[in-house]
């Protein structure tokens, strides 16, 4: 092949050439071909891709096979697929047969998605190199077709060099099945010594063992690379958090002694954000501050900021990176959307979505679940008809979508929509019957859930499965059921025993609870939440002697979960109140959340009426029609001492303020509120919903059976643990097992 190298010491030159060129061109045909492939060459070079394409195009006969090749690659630049096709149905018959432009038409097909073109030109073509080969395996690869890369691979006729055998581990790890592991261990034994040196050929092959699994096998390999990159480091701290090893991410992160760059701030960013620990909010704050400025223009390194300090729980600071970001895309919203999801606030998810909208940005499936998600968070029956409405029929056939859907309609306390989008599930899998367990737990229909867990194929039964069932039987006092369950897990996790020692301290059978807690520290670390479950059934029960031996040994086991131990102190100083202890439990209180230097969450209860959704906390004064609702409540309280109601005062938790009394203390709690301000809407909805950030109090709970009652209203509450159907006749779903 001809190849004219031409030097041009200005641009002006250049261009007076280009435009000497086509002159002559014009004028006549037979221009030197030497200096049409040098112009088209320069011009590649000077990223002027159109106007190379359409040069070569025009005087094809006159370009080389290399010159046509390069032209061919610059169609897939400008993503001009049908300038390509032109080029190539022009191309004769014997150039057809050059390797550099069968390689190049085989990378323009699979970049154009083109895959039956592209391995139509593969089978034909009689002497495949290494190129070919190259070019045709990372084109499957890169339309998602992995398994199809090992195919080929069993046809080669010779010894796979460098560059494949990095495309091949590649594959391998993109299909990690027993066929692709055999195959990406045989290569990586077989490999020649000259390569085991070859610092790309060997960051590929730590990738494709982690994806694997065998994280041993990947760090022999990191250890004996002597001079490792920045790519290498990325590619094990990417392996480790493939494989939930996060803490080993950030101590790999610590070694590094030079400059990292975009890949790493990513890969470090999402290790911080899984872990969300004192440790990993120390390096991830201090990285994000000493980032410099070059940085701060890649939005997918700002979408990882956002999404890590988002799972920090410091939503004002990831708003503020939001705001660095110029043009925001899809990932952006999407990791804010599910950041105020993760945070508590789905009302904020729901304002971005209407943001997006507006932008007439394409929703895509991760959009419409993250939405979902707010409306289960938000538990309102007609809000989740008016979004499920709006979902376009062909995402509503997605099964991740119908899986969320299920968990949603479960949430809001539908039950019967929640079936009705299971049965039009299409051979649902573990996600799917686990949704469909876990909402008939939340509503208190243990028995449904136990004959859906024993219809489930065992092959698909995992940790949630048991969790799901178990949790069910424990809402509804399911106890014999449990723990013949229990009995039949082979690998009784964390997790399985903490649910099982929650279903016994729900009974009040707190020797068999530490007793269980007791055997599972004989071989594990202790577990805050076990200690929770028992604590908050010595509250129910009053055991005001157990409850403080139980917090006693949670300060002692867990010092550093601070903010989690003050749950337990709001739990036994409720306990003190109970018992009449008002002062004492003020002291409790105040001394201890002040030793942990937490803040206690307030409580606050949502309604949707006639469409708005309105929230209270107990007392509220500020909404606008404060006076009908308090005027109401009042109303509804006479109505339920006529009924035959008394206050039960062991549920006021904290000491009465001056001129009020226990009736007032209860009747202001924030549910109350929420079903007065149903009452007084006109018409006065068909059922009433009311959704709880803490749980329901008994006396709450006493007093609204009875009002569903009197007032021939279907009421249903959501509070922390559970969902609570208030039936006309006085009864609760929860059969006051809650």
């Amino acid at each position: 092949m001809l190849r004219i190298k031409t030097i041009f010491n200005s641009t002006y030159q250049f261009q007076r050439l280009f435009s000497l060129y086509k002159t002559n061109n014009e004028k006549n045909s037979m221009s030197s071909p030497a200096i049409l492939n040098s112009t088209i060459k320069t011009l590649i070079d000077k990223k002027q891709y159109k106007q190379a394409v359409d040069l070569c195009y025009q005087n094809l006969e006159k370009c080389t096979n290399y010159t046509i090749s390069i032209a061919i690659n610059a169609c897939n630049i400008l993503n001009d697929y049908q300038r390509g096709i032109d080029i190539k149905e022009k191309i004769p018959s014997n150039a057809l047969e050059n390797s550099y432009i069968q390689t190049s038409l085989i990378r323009f097909y699979t970049q154009c998605h083109d895959i039956d073109n592209a391995l139509h030109l593969f089978s034909s073509i009689t002497k495949k190199n290494s190129f070919i080969y190259t070019a045709m395996f990372k084109g499957l690869i890169s339309n998602n077709m992995p398994e199809k890369v090992l195919d080929l691979f069993d046809e080669m006729t010779f010894k796979p060099d460098k560059f494949i055998l990095a495309v091949l581990f590649n594959a391998c790890g993109e299909v990690a099945n027993d066929r692709a592991m055999k195959i990406g261990r045989k290569l990586l034994d077989d490999m020649l010594n000259n390569y085991r040196n070859d610092i790309v050929l060997l960051n590929s092959a730590i990738d494709m063992l982690m994806k694997f699994g065998d994280v041993q096998g990947a760090e022999r390999i990191f250890g004996s690379i002597k001079t490792k990159d920045i790519i290498t480091y990325n590619a094990m701290m990417k392996g480790y958090i493939r494989n939930k090893i996060y803490e080993k991410s950030l101590d790999l992160f610590e070694q590094i002694n030079f400059n990292v760059d975009d890949v790493t701030y990513i890969i470090v960013f999402n290790a911080c954000a899984q872990l969300a620990n004192d440790r990993a909010i120390k390096i991830g704050k201090k990285l994000l501050h000493e980032m410099p400025n070059i940085h701060r223009n890649n939005n997918v390194l700002l979408t990882s900021a956002i999404d890590m300090l988002m799972k920090f729980g410091e939503v004002e600071n990831a708003e503020h990176f939001v705001k660095l970001i110029r043009n925001k895309n899809i990932m952006t919203y999407g990791a804010l959307m599910n950041g105020y999801n993760i945070n508590g606030e789905p009302w904020k998810c729901l304002k971005i979505f209407q943001e997006i909208k507006q932008k007439n940005i394409v929703l895509n499936e991760i959009i419409w679940n993250l939405v979902i998600g707010s409306y289960s968070q938000i538990g309102m029956i007609r809000q989740a008809e008016y979004i499920s409405n709006q979902i376009p029929l062909h995402i509503q056939n997605e099964k991740q979508i119908q899986n969320s859907m299920i968990h949603m309609w479960g949430k809001c306390g539908s039950i019967v929509k929640a079936q009705n989008v299971f049965k039009l599930v299409y051979d649902p899998g573990t996600v799917t019957y686990n949704a469909m367990i876990n909402g008939f737990g939340l509503n208190g229909m243990g028995s449904e859930a136990i004959e859906l867990y024993r219809e489930m194929p065992n092959n698909l039964h995992n940790e949630i499965s048991h969790i799901c069932v178990l949790n069910a039987c424990s809402h509804s006092g399911l106890l014999h059921q449990a723990q013949n369950i229990f009995n039949e897990i082979n690998l009784k996790t964390e997790k399985i025993v903490t649910i099982m020692v929650d279903c016994l301290s729900r009974l009040f059978l707190f020797d068999e609870a530490l007793n269980m807690i007791d055997e599972y520290e004989k071989k594990n670390s202790p577990c805050f939440v076990m200690y929770m479950c028992l604590l908050s059934g010595a509250r129910n029960n009053r055991n005001r002697n157990l409850s403080e031996k139980i917090y006693n040994r949670m300060k002692y086991l867990f010092p550093d979960q601070k903010q989690r131990l003050g749950s337990g102190v709001v739990l036994l100083s409720n306990i003190y109140s109970s018992v009449g202890e008002h002062q004492l439990a003020k002291n409790f209180r105040s001394s201890q959340i002040k030793e942990l230097g937490v803040k206690v969450k307030m409580g606050l209860s949502w309604t949707d009426a006639n469409g708005e959704i309105v929230a209270f906390k107990a007392h509220d004064h500020s909404h606008p029609q404060s006076r009908e609702i308090h005027a109401e409540a009042g109303r509804i309280h006479r109505e339920l001492i006529e009924d035959g109601y008394k206050c039960d005062s062991s549920w006021v938790t904290r000491e009465l303020y001056e001129e009020e009394t226990i009736e007032s203390a209860l009747c202001g709690h924030s549910e109350r509120l929420a079903i007065a301000f149903n009452f007084i809407q006109r018409p006065i909805p068909e059922f009433i919903q009311v959704t709880k950030n803490l749980r329901v109090c008994g006396d709450c709970h006493e007093a609204t059976k009875r009002i569903a009652r009197i007032r021939q209203r279907e009421i249903i509450v959501r509070d922390a643990n559970r969902i609570h159907h208030f039936y006309k006749n006085g009864q609760c779903s929860c059969q006051d097992h809650f």
